[in-house]
């Protein structure tokens, strides 16, 4: 069963791309390979960029898709869902959701501070709910 994680997002982090990068970092270290869904290219470079600023002792191999090794790095980051690889979790930073969320193992989400994002994530929880994934709810690691 696919277990959707959403995460509670501190004020200061209006998109999410903080809490994504120390996620893919802990998956990382765990030896999980994750996708990250951003909603376009602009976000998914902006994030690219973002992973390389992770200190060195937090070093997350990754790549754009496309881009490396030929399965990919243990991150990939996208911007269109049909280049979601199916891996062990997808941080969706899209803010849209997984049109076949059964194919993935774990998704993880986020819930913004700000009232109509927060009814935006409101509605993707119920929809993944629909769907018959496993709910979760959690706060920032460190929060």
């Amino acid at each position: 069963m696919t277990q959707v994680t959403f995460y509670s997002l501190p004020a200061d982090d209006l998109d999410g791309q903080q809490l994504a990068c120390q996620l893919a970092a802990d998956l990382y270290g765990d030896k999980i390979k994750a996708s990250v869904w951003c909603k376009d290219i602009t976000q998914a470079h902006a994030f690219d960029e973002l992973l390389w600023q992770a200190p060195i002792d937090r070093f997350i191999p990754h790549n754009l898709k496309g881009e490396g090794p030929v399965n990919g790095a243990p991150v990939e980051v996208c911007w269109l869902e049909s280049d979601v690889r199916v891996r062990q979790s997808v941080i969706a930073l899209s803010g849209s959701t997984l049109s076949e969320p059964q194919r993935f193992n774990h998704i993880i989400d986020f819930v913004p501070a700000q009232e109509a994002a927060k009814q935006a994530a409101r509605e993707r929880y119920k929809y993944y709910q629909r769907a018959g994934c496993a709910m979760q709810f959690a706060q920032p690691p460190g929060a």
